[in-house]
């Protein structure tokens, strides 16, 4: 079973670009009605928190196989995080610039997370 390097987590730019995405989610949250913070917003920034937290999980295993199985579960978190985004701008708790530019770090994270887990299936 192939090992990863021993490098930290924190100097994975997947990882940095995951955290600076869910700081920015749980910002957004500060605009949004008292009467969802156990609802919307504790959603939002459990499934923000997810991302970088499995990243890092699974790098620490340091095995390929896992760490690529907790960037899986990472991706969904970041589907997660991208539809509960898009219902806070349809129902009006969200500006719309500050959707957008939550899409655009989404929209990043993403591929670099693509590019991550396509890498590490050609490695194994």
């Amino acid at each position: 079973m192939e090992q990863l390097s021993r490098l930290s987590h924190k100097d994975l730019i997947l990882w940095q670009k995951a955290l600076d995405l869910a700081v920015l989610a749980h910002h957004a949250c500060n605009v949004m009605p008292r009467s969802e913070t156990y609802g919307l917003v504790a959603q939002l920034r459990r499934a923000a928190a997810s991302i970088p937290s499995n990243i890092a999980e699974g790098y620490a295993r340091r095995s390929v196989k896992e760490y690529v199985y907790f960037l899986h579960v990472a991706r969904g978190s970041m589907a997660e995080l991208e539809t509960q985004l898009l219902l806070a701008q349809r129902v009006g708790y969200l500006p719309d610039s500050e959707a957008t530019d939550l899409q655009g770090r989404i929209d990043e994270v993403g591929r670099i997370l693509n590019a991550v887990v396509a890498g590490l299936n050609r490695r194994q």
